[in-house]
């Protein structure tokens, strides 16, 4: 198996390279940025690409861009994704779209390298691999979304408002309805959001933040 291996850290490159080595991989390109990724997978043709998802310059998410792209370039190349944090953005829409030769690990599960090896072979055989801790993660979201989908047109306004920090007053005002149906909208609102009354949890903040990470 012939690979790329894409990170900032010239430390994390070299030392996966010399594990990958070690294990009987060809590691036939290292490159640095989005725009090294890219040009060496052009170049090697490797059958898999290592990318980091946060790379230079921003370090928000070139790394999985240069992906998506490089799948569209490169429809057999297999691709593992690594990250020091739980992403979902083009995850997801990776994923769904390019379900085979696949995979997404967190940096802290390639420490071990028999777990490393393993999802490159899975990858390059085709298969898709997921780092529980993702799996649990867009589920979370897709769950998330489910719920917030419970909500009728009313109900969602109410919540954007409280988004924006309004008392029920305020909202009250801001759509002209009185007091009571306001607490009605937000009794209901907790209802679907499944936020059921706890000691310890403000139920209000929890929505705003469901509704915030929609």
């Amino acid at each position: 198996m012939r690979v790329v291996i894409a990170d900032d850290s010239a430390l994390l490159r070299d030392g996966l390279a010399g594990l990958l080595t070690a294990a009987g991989i060809d590691v036939v390109a290292r490159a640095a940025d989005a725009e090294q990724l890219i040009a060496a997978v052009d170049e090697q043709l490797p059958d898999v690409a290592i990318v980091d998802i946060r790379m230079p310059p921003t370090y928000t998410h070139e790394g999985a861009k240069a992906a998506v792209e490089l799948r569209a370039r490169h429809e057999d190349l297999g691709i593992l994704l690594l990250s020091q944090s739980l992403e979902s953005r083009y995850v997801a829409d990776l994923a769904r779209a390019h379900p085979h030769r696949f995979g997404y690990l967190l940096k802290d599960r390639v420490v071990d390298v028999d777990v490393l090896v393993q999802a490159l072979h899975t990858v390059d055989s085709g298969g898709t691999v997921l780092d529980p801790e993702v799996v649990a993660h867009l589920l979370g979201r897709t769950g998330l979304a489910d719920q917030l989908a419970r909500l009728s047109d009313r109900e969602r306004e109410v919540l954007e408002l409280m988004a924006q920090g309004m008392s029920n007053k305020a909202v009250a005002a801001a759509l002209v309805i009185d007091l009571k149906t306001v607490e009605s909208h937000i009794a209901r609102i907790m209802t679907k959001l499944d936020l059921l009354p706890t000691p310890d949890e403000h139920r209000r903040v929890l929505a705003v933040l469901a509704w915030l990470r929609s």
